[in-house]
Order: structure tokens, then C-alpha cells, then sequence
């Protein structure tokens, strides 16, 4: 089969649905096609179910939302489907802030990112109103927004309101952590009811993409093929250009369908994308495609961190909208002159040993009245939650692989990411890590506290990289509207582009990136 199409936009997660609701904005009537590998997960109306059963059984809520033998090595999420991980997320939407752009030129570390502050932060906002942010203005005057966000942020709850007033005992401010989740009615979508299940919103509030692939679809604006996967991109025989995505089809038993398009997106994540291009080297290209420079799966990046929990004097009641949080920006910024620290700080309200049981710790049956005094004794002085998400810097060594040890039933090496911190980082560990444990410390001396324990994150959380953005073609993969330096018509948006993973959820600067490279996408085609 041969597909002809305007945009051929490979992958159906967040970066996809903006870029495909933006390009029909700007350019009506553009043929635009999205090929995702995996199902479409339209199922809104069964979610409540899906809920309750989750709830239940501790059934996947998500039923079919990955694919058996596509899998990582290092991948820290499976999801596969019409949506991509935006069908799971909890909705958080911190931005990050002009110091991850300005890394080299600050401190003389990592990168700069090639773009400015003021520019990305419009797209902030775009994104912000796109998705349906609601949210608290930060007081700090360095995170000033130019246009506030489109709803009122979440109220705190009671448990959260109580640990504000201990938080900021510490002389730390906090404020109401910024959610896609609606707080009125907006966009089509319902406010949010508290159900305390973000990862599966029944009632629409939190913002998902198969929202707007629906719509989409439903005006006729794109061509969704799911089940589809696409295998490699082959070059045209001047080497400057895309020629076809081939692809097959999962739902046909693997028919192949060759996708002809003026210009190629890449919007498959940080994973994904990266493969892709490794898989497509052919004899013009040995190294992969879009890999003159060899930045190709190179740079994989996120961000650290550190969590603990804290217990003090509060009467708290878990359960209480758990999955919001209070979080302060105080340590985004880091004076140049001193030793280099940036995380941010979240606190929640935890059940953490406060949960009724049936037996003590000595193994005894609780019943009635000795069931209700264990729990009330246990319950006597509250628990927070706190972590921090530090930044971390990648050296070139911090790879996507193809491992040709596995592979899916297409006979394809599937991916293997290994995560290698930079040296300056790594010197810096252990002072990062007390300095965050010390910050913990503050913390707990409000209302008699005390730190019960600490974890360091075995992984980098909101991972990005592997396509990395900048100006010299020699050090990265793409420019900063994502286009390949290799070839005219091929593009990348989103987690693969970032240099650097900041030190906070990555989510809304992954859209904000790609809604900026729409415009450019736009333009060229």
C-alpha cells in the first residue's frame, strides 16, 4: 500500500496531538496524517469502569496500551497507544526557567540551548491555554509569566493547607503546584471532581491527547492509522530529503504501507524517535539517519531525585486529593559564585503508615475497638511527603542503542538507553545530595518534625534527548525548531531535542518546543 500525504507526523503522543492541532490551524485543508504503532484508546465512556476495577483488583486501568515485543532496555514506560504516556500523567505543569537555557553561558556547564527565554516562554502560555493549565502564579518576581494561566489553580485541600503553614515555617515559600486539570468547565471538558485517580480521569478534567486526536477526526482535519509502525525512513537519492516512511501494518498482519509525504515529523518521544533514525541507516548512511554529526541517540537526559518523608505534629486525614501537591521554585536559581545546586521541591500530604489494619506488628488480629485505637494512636502526628527533582547534566556517553540481542517480530534490534552523568556532575553529587537532605532538614523543624527517611531515585524521571537541538550541525541533530540539519524536509519535536532535562516535570516545555516548531513546520511545507 502507498499512502500520499502533506505531513506524515510519526507518533501519536502529546508532541503529536499539538503539532497536528496546530498545523491544521495555520494551514487549512493540509493533508496531515499521524502513524502511531499503537491502538487508539477511545474508550472515555468506559473509564469509570476501568476506575473502579483498578480500585478494586489493581487491574491495569489501561487495557491494551502497550505492544508485547516493543520494548527498552531502560525505558522507564511501556505505553504504547493513541496518547502515549500524556494517557497516564498526572497532569503537572511546571515550567522550567531561563537558567536551563542559559547553563554554559552561566555557570559554564552542560549547553546553552539555542533559543531565548522571553521566545520559549510565549509558547509557555500557548501551551498553558492549549492544555488547560490551571494554576497559582509563582511570587517569585525571576518567574514572572506574560500571560496568567487560564484557570484558578486547585483549592488546597484541608491536609494541604496544614502543611503550607508548617512548610513555610522554614522560611521556604510554597504555592499550589499547576495542573492541566480543569477547575471550570473548559475546552469541551468538565471540571475536575477530586477523584483521586489522575492516572485515570474518569470525568475529562485532566487533560489527555485523545481528546484532541477525536476532535481531530471528527472534522475531518487528519488521518489517524494506528497499529501502525514504522520501521525506517529511506532517503531520496540526493540524500537531502525524506522520500518514505515504511511502515507496517500490525492490524493487517504486518502488510507493509509505504507513507509518501513533502515533509517527515518525528513525534515518538524521547525513545523512539532516536530509534527510528539509528534503524534507517542504509549504505549512504551507516551511521543512521539524520546522523552526520553521530548525535543520534546520544545525550539522553532527565532529571534526579531525592524523596523523603517527614512526620510532625498535625492531624492530618490522608486521602484528601492526594495526588496534589504544594511546590516551591525558591531553588531553581543558583548564584554563580557559589556551589552549583538546582532542584525544585514538592511537598504532599502521605498515609504512610497510617493506613487502618487488621493486624499489629506483632501479627495480633485487630477487631472493633482495638482496630480504631491502633489506627488513632498511629495516626496522631501527620506525615508529608517531600522530594526534590535536582538537575543533572548528560555526558555524550548517555546512549540509545540498537541491542541486537533483541528484537520484535519484525526482525528490528529493539533500543537500550543507558544514562551517564556528565564529570562536573558527578563531582558534585555528594554535595547536591546534602544540600537537599539539609533543605529536608529545615523543613522538619516546623511542629517538632522528623526526617523518618530518604530514597534516591534509581532513574532520571521525565527523560528527553537523543535528537538534542542546536546551532552547530558538528555537536547536534537538529536546529531549534527541530528540523534535521542532514535533510530539508525532516523535523523533530518535542522530549528528543531537549539538551538538558531542567529540574522539574518536563511536560509542558516538551509542548511548548513542539507548538514552537509548528510554526516552522508550517512555513515549509
Amino acid at each position: 500500500m502507498i499512502h500520499e500525504t502533506d505531513v506524515c507526523i510519526v507518533g501519536g503522543g502529546i508532541s503529536a496531538a499539538m503539532l497536528a492541532l496546530k498545523l491544521t490551524e495555520l494551514k487549512p485543508g493540509l493533508s496531515v496524517t499521524v502513524v502511531e504503532a499503537g491502538a487508539r484508546v477511545f474508550d472515555f465512556e468506559n473509564r469509570m469502569r476501568h476506575r473502579r476495577r483498578n480500585l478494586d483488583y489493581g487491574e491495569n486501568a489501561w487495557p491494551g496500551d502497550f505492544i508485547e515485543d516493543q520494548a527498552a532496555a531502560g525505558v522507564i514506560s511501556r505505553s504504547m497507544a493513541v496518547g502515549g504516556s500524556a494517557l497516564h500523567w498526572g497532569g503537572v505543569t511546571n515550567r522550567f526557567s531561563a537558567e536551563d537555557l542559559t547553563l554554559k553561558s552561566r555557570y559554564g556547564l552542560a549547553t546553552d540551548w539555542p533559543l531565548a527565554w522571553p521566545e520559549l516562554e510565549t509558547f509557555y502560555c500557548e501551551a498553558e491555554r492549549r492544555l488547560g493549565v490551571s494554576g497559582e502564579p509563582s511570587p517569585l518576581p525571576e518567574d514572572r509569566m506574560s500571560s496568567p494561566y487560564p484557570m484558578t489553580a486547585m483549592l488546597l485541600s484541608y491536609n494541604l493547607r496544614v502543611l503550607k503553614a508548617w512548610a513555610e515555617q522554614s522560611g521556604i515559600p510554597f504555592w499550589s503546584t499547576p495542573q492541566a486539570k480543569n477547575t471550570r468547565p473548559y475546552d469541551g471538558r468538565s471540571q475536575c471532581l477530586r477523584c483521586n485517580t489522575c492516572e485515570i480521569c474518569p470525568t475529562g478534567a485532566r487533560y489527555s491527547p485523545d481528546f484532541t486526536f477525536k476532535a481531530l477526526i471528527a472534522a475531518k482535519k487528519i488521518a489517524l492509522h494506528d497499529r501502525t509502525l514504522v520501521r525506517r525512513l529511506v532517503l531520496a537519492p540526493e540524500g537531502r530529503r525524506i522520500a518514505v516512511a515504511q511502515a507496517v501494518s500490525r492490524e493487517r498482519n504486518g502488510e507493509p504501507i509505504d507513507y509518501r509525504a513533502r515533509l517527515f515529523v518525528l513525534a515518538s518521544g524521547y525513545c523512539w524517535s532516536p530509534h527510528l533514525l539509528l534503524l534507517s541507516a542504509d549504505a549512504t548512511c551507516p551511521g543512521g539517519v539524520a546522523n552526520s554529526s553521530g548525535m543520534v541517540g546520544r545525550y539522553m537526559t532527565g532529571h534526579a531525585f531525592i524523596g523523603g518523608q517527614i512526620e510532625l505534629d498535625a492531624k492530618l486525614f490522608p486521602g484528601m486529593n492526594e495526588q496534589h501537591s504544594l511546590i516551591s521554585r525558591r531553588f531553581f536559581r543558583c548564584a554563580a559564585d557559589v556551589p552549583f545546586v538546582r532542584h525544585d521541591l514538592r511537598v504532599w500530604e502521605s498515609s504512610a503508615g497510617r493506613d487502618p489494619r487488621l493486624k499489629d506488628a506483632t501479627g495480633r488480629l485487630l477487631l472493633g475497638d482495638d482496630l480504631l485505637s491502633d489506627w488513632r494512636a498511629r495516626t496522631r502526628r501527620g506525615a508529608a511527603r517531600v522530594r526534590a527533582y535536582y538537575d543533572v547534566h548528560p555526558s555524550a556517553e548517555s546512549r540509545l542503542t540498537l541491542d541486537p540481542s533483541k528484537k520484535n517480530r519484525w526482525g528490528d534490534p529493539l533500543p537500550a538507553i543507558r544514562h551517564v552523568l556528565d564529570e562536573p556532575t558527578q563531582a558534585r553529587a555528594a554535595a547536591t545530595r546534602q544540600h537537599i537532605l539539609d533543605v529536608f532538614e529545615r523543613l522538619a523543624k516546623g511542629n517538632d518534625g522528623k526526617l523518618l527517611g530518604t530514597s534516591d531515585g534509581a532513574y532520571l524521571d521525565h527523560p528527553a534527548g537523543g535528537c538534542r537541538m542546536g546551532s552547530d550541525p558538528a555537536t547536534s541533530v537538529c536546529d531549534s525548531f527541530g528540523r534535521a540539519h542532514d535533510h530539508d524536509n525532516l523535523f523533530v519535536v518535542g522530549a528528543p531535542t531537549l539538551p538538558t532535562g531542567g529540574c522539574t516535570n518536563a511536560t509542558l516545555t516538551f509542548v511548548a518546543l513542539t507548538l514552537r516548531s509548528a510554526e516552522a513546520i508550517a512555513r515549509s511545507v
